[in-house]
């Protein structure tokens, strides 16, 4: 088990590999979360409620029957990727699947071998699919590449997982030392016990977290999806970022993404300024489930040309909210008014998840510190793929493996055309940066 309460598991060991069929086990259906009924209700024709791990694998990939096998053996490992959605919309519950079709759920991708340039093409079509609500929410496709690797793109639901929690699944389902080390989440967890200061607390916090903004990416988007890749050095842009502003690595990825924002606006708005970013904030360690994240946002000053004066002021923002506690402020907020007002909680969530609250989501999540393989396959790169929404036609995440950061981008390509030059600006930033603090030294 992977620690997370909802999952029921039964004693018995069902085969994970038999094809053309699935079928529950008879235990007690488990009701879903408020929190996977919101993700399940924001899901619709244009929005697909998964995130997409794209693992690039080395020359000696294993075969697709290879790779079935290693997932059949760990699958009871990983929980929720046994359970399915039963019942009507407002009375679904989770029911263990007894006979998982492997086939169905890692499956290979058709044609010839594709070319490494055009991988992201095939990533940005089959992000834009939906799962299959009749089986378990998740599959890997299998891209063979011309140049001999392989990648594996693994849509995973939100309702299973958050970016944390898709960690710790790749580390027990795939990797061939499940036992390596991550990133432990950084972050503090403090209560607040003072009334008046809690009073005086959540008045500057919702000025500060519900204020009106602008996005300059405030559309109305479709179907279609366009994704590209960034790969930015870890060790050497923190470094740059402590010894420059004193800031931290995820501080230095949101002003990267800042520096690509202003190319791109640049090029196809040549209008500047504040960018309002909601960053989410991994509370594991506070909450034992799937998904455990909140929030806060801040302001990415475009008109700063220079990285690292632009660097300086997210790093500002970042202190106060972090000193402020937002992140843990929102969680118990929320998590409040649903227990007493669920329809003000409502409320409160379309307020936050308009474009008017943020323009942009930058995620990062801690990955592997150490390389990793798949049947003995070195991963080359690890890059994930969140979903847009509306009125928001763009989005980053990022992941680390190792000694490296791997972003990648997702955008309604009608609102956002060329989202691959705002990538390669981001990668420029972030040299500026490094460059920068070699400088300095």
């Amino acid at each position: 088990m992977d620690g997370c309460p909802r999952w029921r598991a039964t004693a018995a060991r069902e085969p994970s590999h038999v094809p053309g069929f699935e079928h529950h086990v008879c235990v007690p259906a488990t009701p879903l979360t408020p929190e996977d009924e919101a993700i399940l209700q924001l899901e619709g024709r244009l929005i697909v409620g998964h995130t997409c791990k794209v693992i690039v694998l080395d020359r000696n990939a294993p075969s697709l029957s290879a790779l079935r096998r290693r997932i059949a053996e760990r699958l009871d490992a990983v929980a929720p990727l046994r359970v399915r959605l039963e019942g009507a919309p407002g009375r679904m519950t989770w029911v263990r699947v007894a006979e998982l079709d492997l086939h169905a759920h890692v499956v290979e991708a058709p044609g010839p071998p594709m070319e490494p340039e055009r991988l992201h093409e095939a990533v940005g079509a089959l992000f834009a699919q939906h799962l299959d609500r009749k089986r378990p929410l998740w599959r890997i496709e299998v891209i063979r590449l011309t140049s001999g690797e392989a990648a594996l793109v693994w849509r995973l639901h939100h309702t299973l997982a958050d970016g944390t929690t898709a960690m710790r699944h790749a580390r027990a389902l795939l990797w061939d030392v499940p036992a390596e080390r991550t990133h432990a989440p950084a972050h503090a967890a403090h209560q607040l016990h003072d009334d008046r200061r809690r009073r005086s607390h959540f008045a500057s916090f919702f000025a500060r977290e519900f204020a009106r903004t602008r996005s300059p990416f405030d559309g109305a988007i479709g179907e279609t999806r366009e994704v590209a890749f960034a790969r930015l050095p870890l060790t050497s842009l923190h470094g740059a970022a402590k010894e420059l502003a004193g800031a931290t690595l995820n501080d230095a990825v949101v002003s990267a993404v800042g520096g690509g924002l202003r190319s791109w606006l640049e090029e196809h708005h040549g209008h500047l300024g504040r960018v309002r970013v909601k960053i989410p904030v991994s509370l594991h360690e506070q909450h034992d489930a799937g998904n455990a994240d909140s929030f806060f946002f801040v302001d990415v000053p475009l008109e700063h040309s220079d990285p690292v004066e632009r660097l300086r002021a997210v790093h500002a923002a970042t202190a106060k909210r972090k000193a402020e506690h937002d992140a843990e402020t929102m969680d118990r907020l929320l998590r409040d008014l649903r227990s007493a007002s669920p329809r003000l909680a409502g409320l409160c969530e379309r307020i936050e998840r308009s474009a008017r609250a943020f323009a942009l989501n930058v995620s990062n999540v801690p990955g592997p510190q150490e390389p990793v393989a798949v049947c003995g396959a070195r991963v080359r790169s690890l890059h994930s793929i969140a979903e847009i929404a509306e009125h928001h036609a763009v989005r980053v995440a990022a992941v680390s493996l190792c000694d490296e950061l791997f972003l990648g981008f997702c955008a309604d390509p009608a609102i956002i055309p060329e989202v691959a030059a705002m990538a390669h600006a981001t990668e420029r930033d972030a040299e500026d940066v490094v460059a920068a603090g070699l400088t300095a030294r």
